[in-house]
């Protein structure tokens, strides 16, 4: 792995584990045993380290949503999306803690997160569209979009959520599954008759991993 990239990840679970605002440049350089110098020689400060994370934030978000194409959908397909939240949610846990902050200091940031966010509501309209076409939804086309939205607000804000009404909460993933839970009961919420099995085997799958 090259230098460059081994600060990227070494500065992300720096994030993660003591959280973006109480890590430096020099805590970074420290914890992976190299000089500020030779860090400040790929990066110029913190907020070029948080630019080069979000670009792998960027593909994950990209990869894992796109619509399904000619696909059977079952428990394994619509698991398949909801890991992929999970995986987001808590490899990138610091930008969900931290995020208004972190966009309020980077203007430039703050574009490419909107230009990101616009395009992934997009492809999860498109999933939502796709499930009602199979007859695993019932939604009016207008509600696609926001329940889309509506969805995403409860994924991004869920963290921020907890720690704000806990004062003992600690970040694990079973927090973060009990999220995924909620998007569930919503999405359940427009499940047809005949999809409704469907998406109680999807609740059960996280409901174990959440209480595991």
């Amino acid at each position: 792995m090259k230098t460059s990239e081994k600060i990227v990840h070494g500065s992300l679970k720096l994030f993660n584990e003591h959280g973006e605002r109480s890590i430096t440049t020099n805590h970074i350089a420290a914890d992976l045993g190299i000089s500020p110098g030779n860090l400040y020689y790929h990066f110029k400060n913190k907020e070029d380290i948080i630019q080069s994370i979000f670009s792998l934030y960027e593909a994950k978000l990209q990869d894992g949503f796109q619509p399904y194409v000619d696909q059977q959908v079952d428990v394994e397909l619509l698991v398949g999306y909801f890991d992929t939240m999970f995986d987001i949610l808590w490899h990138f846990r610091f930008m969900y803690t931290n995020i208004t902050d972190i966009l309020n200091r980077d203007q430039a940031l703050l574009e490419r997160y909107l230009i990101v966010q616009e395009q992934a509501l997009a492809r999860s309209s498109a999933i939502l569209a796709n499930l009602k076409k199979d007859g695993l939804l019932d939604i009016e086309d207008n509600d696609i979009r926001p329940l889309a939205d509506t969805m995403r607000m409860i994924a991004c804000f869920w963290i921020g959520y907890k720690q704000t009404h806990l004062s003992t909460v600690t970040i694990d993933k079973a927090v973060i599954y009990q999220g995924l839970l909620r998007v569930i009961m919503l999405l359940k919420a427009h499940a047809t008759m005949s999809s409704l099995p469907t998406f109680k085997r999807l609740e059960q799958h996280y409901q174990q991993l959440a209480n595991s």
